[in-house]
This record gives C-alpha cells, structure tokens and sequence, in this order.
C-alpha cells in the first residue's frame, strides 16, 4: 500500500467547495463549552459537506484560535450563524421546515443503527453541551431524537465525536446530491 499524496486526493479548492452542494443538514450547538470540540464540528462539516453550523448560546465562535486549532481552516469554509439562545435558533429552523433531532439518551429516541434517513428532507440536529446535554426546553422542542448505541461504562462520547458519528449516515443517505 501506498499513501496518497495530497495533489492525488483532488480536493477541491476553497472557491469550488464554495460553488458546490450542500447535504441539507443543519449542525445546532447547544452550549457546547470547549472551542476545540466546536472546531472539530467545522472541521467534521466541512468533510461531510454540512449546510451549515449554528452556534448557539455559550458557544464558542470564529474566528477563535482554538477552534482554528482543530478546524484548521474549516471554520472558514462552512457557513455558520450565532444565536442568543438555542431555542431561538430551533424556533427559526422549524419555521424554516426543517425535521428536528436532538442527539440525546431520551425515551422514545431511535438508535443510530435503525435510523432511517429520509434523503429528501432537510435536517437540524441539535448536539448538546458536554456535561449537561441537549436542554430539555429544545428536547421538547424536537421532532425526535437519535440515540448512539454503545456499550460501555460510561454510556457517553464525546460531542464532536458523537458528531461524526452521526453525521455518517446522513452524508451517505445525501452525498449523491452533491455538485463535484
């Protein structure tokens, strides 16, 4: 095996990701405390080609050393927009007919593993601040909600983590949307 050089990954530049297509998915940051988790979001976005981010609250935002420190740049080519409060941001993203999921232990929530990604709709998943979670003002808020499955002691991953995870299947249920 050989590793693939930068050049021969044809990424695109910063004005062709521009002009290109967006998954319908909308990231919410509910008070996520830690610039470096946020920047990892930017960074997990950009990849996924995410619509955009909305930092809501205490939320950290641009331009931040520490979100560049693991955005490393992403910070500058997903859109994002800064809200008071979370539940301003889901009240405009519901207006807007968008299908709202936190991403929280809840009853009622569906595991990761059988969600069903309808590749038609459009998205707001709401990650929650790393000790308390999504607020139970915006779970109510919610549509649903997604659990991840896990099996460990802890019975929690970090949020950016979590975020990655997530954001899989909803790029792959979308990617064909894509404008290359």
């Amino acid at each position: 095996m050989r590793k693939i050089s930068n050049e021969e990954l044809h990424r695109p530049s910063v004005d062709e990701f521009a002009a290109m297509g967006r998954i319908p998915v909308v990231v919410v940051l509910d008070n996520v405390r830690s610039a470096q988790n946020v920047g990892a979001f930017f960074r997990t976005s950009d990849a996924f080609a995410i619509e955009r981010v909305a930092l809501c609250g205490i939320t950290s935002t641009p331009p931040s050393r520490d979100i560049h420190k693991t955005a490393l740049g992403a910070e500058l080519t997903v859109e994002w927009s800064q809200y008071e409060t979370t539940v301003e941001c889901v009240s405009q993203l519901k207006a807007e007919g968008y299908k709202l999921l936190a991403i929280e232990q809840v009853e009622g929530a569906v595991m990761l593993d059988e969600l069903v990604v309808d590749a038609d709709a459009r998205y707001a998943l709401v990650f929650g601040n790393e000790v308390a979670g999504v607020d139970q003002e915006v779970v109510d808020m919610c549509d649903g909600a997604i659990e991840i499955p896990q099996a460990g002691t802890k019975h929690s991953i970090n949020v950016s983590v979590a975020g990655g995870v997530v954001l899989w299947p909803f790029f792959m249920a979308m990617r064909k949307k894509l404008v290359k």
